[in-house]
């Protein structure tokens, strides 16, 4: 395997492939936590910014909801604010459909590599699932 290049770049590119599959995937929860640390570290180091607020297109519980826009390299990325972001961060309004990131080719076993090396984080291992057993059938009035 070709050694990790951990450039902004290379970095933003691990993120949309990672966001991408956690879209589908059937237990995000990992790839998003990368993706919420890989960001959080980018935008302390000061390689990543924080552009405005976007109203959420799918909000919780049908009320109204925004969401951060994250400017890391060419690519854009949204993330839940914080109380702070609020009364920093201009308000955008609705999102902009005209706008996409460039497309990345990358896969996602590399795409999770590069964020892992970057943030310190380790998958978590995937417990097996205990084996159903079969119902044991007795007569009425049988004893164990």
């Amino acid at each position: 395997m070709k050694p990790l290049q951990l450039s902004v770049d290379n970095i933003a590119k691990a993120i949309f492939t990672v966001n991408r599959h956690a879209k589908t995937a059937l237990n995000p929860s990992f790839l998003y936590l990368l993706k919420k640390k890989a960001i959080e570290k980018l935008l302390a180091e000061g390689k990543a910014k924080k552009v405005g607020l976007h109203f959420s297109r799918n909000p919780k519980y049908s009320q109204q909801q925004s969401d951060v826009l994250v400017a890391v390299g060419d690519y854009y990325f949204h993330i839940p604010p914080t109380k702070q972001d609020f009364a920093v961060l201009p308000h955008l309004g609705a999102l902009n459909d005209s706008y996409r990131n460039p497309p990345a080719r990358m896969p996602l076993s590399e795409a999770k590599a590069i964020l892992i090396a970057y943030t310190g984080l380790n998958e978590p291992l995937e417990r097996t699932p205990k084996r159903a057993t079969k119902p044991v059938f007795r007569r009425l009035g049988d004893r164990y």
